[in-house]
């Protein structure tokens, strides 16, 4: 434990520390986007698949607290060294010449990922309002009357691209912190970031698209 705080009092530990939460969100966003593509299956497949989803009760939940606690770490984590950097101008978070070098998705990480917090607490809280009560509505219909906001849909699809750029870097950046950054790895490293973050950018850009056409056809 001592070890453990000893290394959390570090920048180089601290760093370390978002990288690892980093890389949890990574895994929720690859895993959310699955079970979001069911849509493409049908209206009835989605509902299928967020009806099992909430079955797991108890299991869901500890997952959301998992995820909440990681955001806090991961974001505290971030607005400490992003004002320590300010101050001290050390080397900053997960970059290096030999890693990829200066990106315009590695200098603006610090405003993509407030942007990103917001675009959070508003699409949780955007549907948190309508998922309430479905006894009336499933899932689908639900997502339609939301999408179907031209500002929301509008404000959907800017978050969703900036969530691309932000994973674009944060994720070989998060492998190099955590120290895969042999030189026999970081290229394939490097170019599976940017097809993970088109995959983001297309997988969950084009949902509310399929979803109001699926609606507008009838389905």
């Amino acid at each position: 434990m001592t070890w453990l705080c000893r290394t959390l009092s570090t920048s180089v530990g601290k760093k370390q520390l978002m990288a690892i939460t980093g890389l949890l969100f990574l895994l929720f966003l690859a895993t959310h986007l699955l079970g979001n593509l069911s849509f493409y299956a049908g209206p009835a497949a989605f509902v299928s698949y967020a009806e099992h989803l909430h079955a797991l009760g108890n299991l869901l939940v500890a997952a959301e607290v998992v995820m909440a606690v990681a955001l806090l770490i991961h974001v505290s984590t971030a607005v400490f060294l992003f004002f320590q950097n300010r101050s001290a101008r050390p080397v900053k978070y997960a970059v290096d010449k030999s890693g990829g070098g200066r990106t315009f998705s590695s200098q603006t990480m610090p405003y993509t990922g407030l942007l990103i917090l917001g675009f959070i607490g508003v699409h949780l809280a955007t549907f948190s309002h309508h998922i309430v009560d479905q006894t009336t509505r499933n899932i689908f219909q639900i997502a339609v009357a939301v999408f179907s906001q031209k500002i929301f849909l509008a404000a959907y699809l800017l978050g969703v691209l900036v969530v691309a750029f932000h994973v674009r870097h944060g994720l070989w950046s998060a492998f190099q912190t955590v120290g895969a950054n042999h030189p026999k790895y970081m290229p394939f490293i490097q170019k599976f970031s940017i097809v993970f973050a088109v995959i983001v950018a297309l997988g969950f850009g084009s949902l509310p698209l399929v979803i109001l056409a699926m609606h507008q056809g009838g389905l």
